[in-house]
């Protein structure tokens, strides 16, 4: 959409994306070219392959070392005060540059192929990423940006091709880039950065992940903003609705300076109340948790005002290597996690949710299936290949001796597969005990209620279980038969479709007459949104990303149960997900205006 300006005669256009980190920011843009590399390609013969090769390996030594650079002076950096806790992002690109499929399938495809080292790094780069592609998981399936990250790396080492200079960005500016690496946006300093916008990427890429740490407002996934902007434009970045004003006339520059003032005080207040309860003002209490990826989260979740960690996905340690994690790395990992955290809180532990296919090593028990998300993945391949899930188990029950944990089985759809998950959990600890080993004899023991079989039966799992979490971004899938990532059914992805508030009602229940305790980890708790729904189905937790607790506190700090109920009981007597959604957006609107003011 462009449009001219009648006050200022200059061009003006709204550009759209993702709102990877909340936020409004104003400022020039500084145009930061990271444009993709077009690598030549060349046959080769046999007697320049040995020379090719070489020229590889060079190339990810000098990229190695320089990302190893990068890493010490930022984390030396006072400017940088996030860097020490996102040190793992570092460490991930680093061992991707030693990931047998990157380098080994590289230096297959010079030799067998014939052809230059930069043709076969790109060819054996695409491969990988559409192996990502296909990953059902969000954060999984964004990985793809990291390994064409380290792959342009090396691949600018091939080529000779020198980076653009962050050093070169002044105070006040909003940097404008096809694509930022995690490295690239630790190494921008805040104080000189007002916000970031880029063509690619998505909610939970790296960089959006270090943009919400850095509490930097960012829009990703533009596609065409540096096609759009020009260096030294007047820009308006709105993280919260993933829009860039560009050269804002002054009715719309003075909007969002309103906008801007309002919401930074807002989230002031909000800070306030971190240490407070999440209490209705009719005495409800319901326990807000955090989900994270690594150990290094567990700062940022308590900080936006957790009582503990609802989900901590695991998957992270199973990735971008070429042996499965020891029973040591697992112990040692989940001890920091409990010990990052105030005393007497829980971490509740989820078992890898990986298909056979995405974890190292998968050639010893790979799967050939048109749809992995329904394949042999998460607890079902821990029952077929015991001794991944008993390593893991084993580490879990150790760290347990060191702080309140609890395990959760993800993928359940049956009685059979949880009792002989169980049963696997009790064996390993009866090895623990005959060793001496201390651990948690009592560690709560739960499932995810993710498959639509678990909801429905749902009454039959509670009495054999200590908590049920609710996984709503599977469940919905599932319910409605869609696939989220697709564009072309996305719009049916109805978190308050009448089935899915029917399931979410049915589950409740099933806890609550087992006596046992439900909670809700899926992106639907950290939406303020459908906060009174949840509410009013009486959960006991909601566990999000750390950024949204703030806001979901609040909305429970100024409402009542008696009128969460209210509004759920309205919503369950409607026959569409789109008048459910209307109901809900009127009612919230009116009841939270400072919430949902942000929409200009």
């Amino acid at each position: 959409m462009i449009m001219a300006d009648n006050n200022t005669q200059t061009l003006s256009c709204v550009v759209s994306g993702i709102g990877a980190s909340p936020g409004i920011a104003i400022g020039r843009a500084f145009l930061l070219d990271r444009g993709k590399l077009k690598p030549r390609g060349e046959k080769i013969s046999s007697d320049q392959v040995a020379f090719e090769t070489e020229r590889f390996l060079e190339a990810v030594t000098d990229a190695r070392l320089e990302l190893e650079d990068i890493k010490a002076k930022t984390l030396k950096s006072k400017g940088n005060e996030v860097s020490e806790q996102h040190n793992y992002i570092f460490d991930v690109h680093l061992l991707m540059m030693k990931d047998k499929m990157l380098i080994d399938d590289t230096l297959l495809l010079i030799k067998e192929k014939k052809i230059n080292a930069e043709w076969a790094l790109n060819l054996n780069c695409e491969k990988i990423v559409n192996f990502f592609k296909q990953m059902q998981d969000s954060y999984l399936r964004e990985r793809q940006s990291d390994v064409a990250h380290v792959s342009e790396r090396i691949l600018r080492h091939l080529t000779k091709s020198d980076y653009d200079s962050i050093d070169k960005i002044s105070r006040g500016v909003i940097v404008v880039a096809h694509d930022l690496s995690p490295a690239d946006t630790l190494q921008l300093n805040p104080q000189k950065v007002n916000a970031f916008v880029i063509d690619l990427g998505g909610r939970t890429s790296h960089t959006a992940i270090v943009a919400r740490s850095l509490e930097i407002p960012a829009v990703v996934g533009t596609e065409y903003a540096t096609e759009k902007i020009n260096g030294g434009d007047r820009l308006v970045v709105d993280g919260i609705e993933g829009k860039i004003i560009v050269n804002p006339g002054r009715e719309q520059l003075a909007a969002y300076q309103e906008k801007k003032k309002q919401y930074n005080s807002f989230q002031a207040h909000l800070i306030l109340n971190r240490d407070l309860p999440a209490e209705t003002t009719d005495g409800f209490r319901v326990a807000l948790a955090g989900n994270i990826e690594t150990p290094e989260e567990t700062e940022s979740v308590i900080s936006h005002g957790a009582s503990n960690v609802g989900l901590y996905r695991t998957e992270f340690l199973y990735l971008n290597r070429q042996t499965l994690p020891s029973e040591e790395e697992h112990f040692l990992t989940y001890k920091k996690v409990t010990e990052s955290l105030p005393q007497g809180s829980a971490t509740t532990i989820r078992t890898f949710d990986l298909g056979a296919d995405k974890i190292a090593e998968s050639e010893r028990f790979h799967e050939d299936s048109v749809n992995p998300a329904l394949g042999l993945r998460g607890v079902r391949l821990c029952l077929n290949h015991q001794e991944i899930f008993v390593t893991q188990l084993r580490g879990i029950l150790k760290a347990s001796h060191y702080g309140k944990l609890k395990i959760m089985l993800p993928m359940i759809s049956g009685l059979q597969e949880l009792r002989r998950a169980r049963k696997i959990i009790e064996d390993t600890k009866l090895e623990l005990e005959r060793e001496g080993v201390p651990f948690d004899s009592e560690i709560p023991v739960g499932i995810m209620i993710e498959v639509p079989s678990a909801a429905v039966i749902s009454d039959q799992l509670a009495p054999e279980v200590d908590f049920f979490s609710i996984g709503t971004n599977d469940l919905i899938q599932y319910t409605l038969a869609i696939d989220r990532s697709n564009e072309h059914v996305s719009y049916l992805y109805e978190p308050l479709h009448p089935a899915i508030l029917r399931l979410l009602n049915q589950i409740i229940s099933s806890a609550r007459q087992a006596e046992i305790t439900v909670s809700i980890c899926g992106e639907m708790a950290g939406e303020p949104l459908y906060t009174l729904v949840l509410l009013g189905l009486g959960l006991d937790k909601l566990s999000m990303n750390a950024i949204s607790i703030p806001h979901i506190k609040q909305i429970v700090r100024q409402s009542t149960f008696v009128e969460a109920r209210e509004m759920l009981q309205e919503a369950l007597k409607m026959d569409t997900a789109v008048e459910v959604e209307a109901y809900v957006a009127k009612e919230m609107n009116k009841r939270f205006p400072e919430t949902f003011l942000m929409k200009i």
